[in-house]
């Protein structure tokens, strides 16, 4: 099993604990019930949220760090993208993943970083996918016959 890298902070929704009766519970270990399930405004996949309610914040201690509501802290879940996002920390933070995360960081950056800093290469000056796609092909043919080219006089 991976360990958890990342601290947690005990303000966010998805950290809330969960009491035996199954609702949330907020740092000052009050309950937050949930209200209603809503569709995400503007999805076309039928995506919904529940949204869940504090019963008391008045006099909380944790109401500054906690939320900015001039009542009663309102929650916004979506429990299959907090299951995704659970998921995605599991497997980054796993064993298997920071092997990946080492091996990314040592074969595509150096020559991002090389195209950058060494010949100067800041921003793209085509316009549209097309011409950025062009864009990307010459620099980096460029990149690679000068690297040949540094090979062939060190033979």
């Amino acid at each position: 099993m991976c360990q958890l890298i990342l601290t947690i902070s005990p303000y966010r929704a998805v950290n809330f604990r969960i009491d035996e009766d199954g609702d949330l519970l907020c740092p000052n270990n009050r309950k937050i019930h949930f209200q209603r399930s809503v569709p995400v405004r503007g999805n076309r996949y039928g995506r919904t949220e529940e949204l869940y309610q504090c019963e008391d914040c008045s006099g909380c201690s944790h109401k500054d760090k906690c939320s900015r509501a001039k009542g009663n802290r309102t929650i916004r879940l979506n429990e299959e993208l907090t299951r995704f996002h659970q998921e995605v920390l599991d497997n980054l933070n796993c064993i298997h993943g920071a092997l990946l995360r080492m091996n990314r960081s040592i074969q595509a950056e150096g020559a991002f970083g090389g195209i950058k800093w060494n010949r100067s290469y800041t921003r793209a000056r085509r316009r549209g996918l097309d011409g950025l796609i062009l864009e990307t092909a010459l620099i980096s043919c460029g990149f690679n016959l000068h690297k040949f080219h540094l090979r062939s006089l060190a033979r």
